[in-house]
């Protein structure tokens, strides 16, 4: 099969893989409708993280089951399903709880490399969900969303406790944040600020449901946000960076009693305790469990209620997959659709 490699940073492939088989009884095998780039793999191509290269890279999946372990009874070939960036049993008591991705048996989908035309999925009963039926082609892009930057701007903006009444910042502009805006909407948010200073994603954000968009960033972005909040901050806001300067923006925005919900990836990102303790604020976040929420984002996407895959805004061919991470890299597109 065809896979996305990394070598080094800046350096994507696309070269012939070994195709994946079944290792373990509650493995699956699933053909993939398409795979993505996420802003996560940012890291990595920009030598931010280490890069333990040649590197499978990819954790967002949506397809065709192929085969099954003979322990597999919740999936059956010939469904599409859709999975999240953790494997998980979905049995543990963590689980149980809704934290699918502190899983006590979890496995993470990016050691096995989703940019391919094939995946192993591991603890495929506690990780996959069914659709009602294999969906048409157009809806593929917001199945495959609804694998991480949907789930993910839905746990951020849980973990903010947005809701009715409230009024919820989103500090990023990437398709997290954008997806954020989205879920802050369908939870009732009473008005959404989208801190954003590019043009066509500020347009999404209001397609999205944003009430208001704030250029500004840092001090400047928390003293508009105050101000557009009779001096007191959000109710509920949503970090989707993960950088120091993100964090800090989403903490002084939010009003004492507030929440912050972060789901970037933190990287360099150290709290001043003293400004902490003192600024009443609520923090909660992490690796989105994005199982928890796979039954009704799919059954909203399905009944065509939301399209996150409007987030897709560059669509190539998978062997033009390093073109889709350099125009990533440099913010020409939100986010790449890869086809096969």
């Amino acid at each position: 099969m065809r896979g996305v490699v990394m070598y080094a940073p800046g350096d994507v492939r696309v070269e012939e893989r070994t195709d994946p088989r079944i290792l373990q009884p509650t493995d699956a095998i699933i053909r993939l409708s398409g795979t993505c780039i996420c802003g996560s793999d940012l890291w990595p191509y920009r030598g931010i993280e280490a890069v333990e290269g040649p590197s499978p890279m990819g954790h967002e999946y949506a397809g065709i089951v192929e085969e099954v372990g003979s322990a597999v009874t919740a999936v059956r070939p010939g469904q599409f399903v859709v999975g999240s960036f953790f494997a998980s049993d979905n049995t543990c008591q963590i689980c149980r709880a809704g934290y699918q991705s502190s899983c006590v048996h979890r496995e993470p989908i990016g050691a096995e490399g989703a940019q391919a035309e094939l995946l192993r999925v591991p603890l495929a009963d506690g990780t996959l969900v069914a659709t009602p039926d294999v969906p048409p082609d157009e809806l593929v892009p917001s199945f495959l969303a609804a694998s991480d930057v949907l789930g993910t701007g839905w746990f951020g903006a849980v973990a903010a406790e947005a809701g009715p009444g409230k009024t919820v910042a989103v500090v990023g502009d990437g398709a997290v944040g954008l997806l954020a805006v989205l879920a802050a909407r369908q939870l009732g948010a009473d008005r959404i600020i989208a801190m954003s200073r590019h043009e066509p994603r500020q347009r999404l954000a209001r397609e999205y449901g944003a009430t208001d968009i704030v250029a500004e960033r840092g001090d400047d972005g928390v003293a508009t946000i105050k101000e557009l909040t009779d001096g007191l901050g959000a109710h509920s806001v949503i970090e989707a960076v993960g950088t120091q300067d993100s964090m800090m923006q989403a903490i002084r925005s939010t009003r004492p009693g507030g929440h912050v919900g972060y789901v970037g990836v933190a990287h360099g990102v150290e709290l001043a305790g003293e400004e902490l303790f003192y600024s009443h604020v609520h923090l909660h976040g992490g690796p989105a469990p994005v199982r928890r929420f796979l039954p009704q984002l799919i059954e909203l996407i399905w009944n065509r209620d939301i399209e996150p895959g409007k987030v897709f805004d560059l669509e190539l061919p998978l062997n033009q997959a390093a073109a889709g991470y350099r125009a990533m890299d440099q913010r020409q597109a939100i986010k790449v659709l890869l086809r096969f």
